[in-house]
C-alpha cells in the first residue's frame, strides 16, 4: 500500500466515524427528550387521581381465593 491508498483509508474512516458519532448523539437526544415527556393515554384522561380501578387478573388457580386487592389507586 501506498501513502494515498492510507489516506484515502484513513480520511473515509474518520467520515464513517463521525457520520456515526453525530447518528447515535442525536438519536440518544431525541430518545431522552421523548422518555422524559410524560403522556396520559387517552382513555385514562377523565381518570382523576386517587380514583379507584377495576382489575381483572387472570390466573389459571381458581381455587385459591384471595380478595386482597380491591382495584388500583391512581396517583397523579
Amino acid at each position: 500500500m501506498n501513502d494515498v491508498t492510507v489516506l484515502i483509508f484513513l480520511v473515509c474512516f474518520v467520515a464513517i466515524f463521525g457520520a456515526t458519532f453525530a447518528y447515535m448523539w442525536k438519536m440518544m437526544s431525541i430518545t431522552l427528550k421523548e422518555s422524559s415527556r410524560r403522556t396520559i393515554h387517552p382513555e385514562m384522561g377523565n381518570v382523576k387521581s386517587g380514583e379507584k380501578l377495576l382489575v381483572f387478573k387472570s390466573d389459571s388457580n381458581f381455587d385459591d381465593e384471595e380478595d386482597d386487592d380491591d382495584g388500583i389507586m391512581i396517583i397523579r
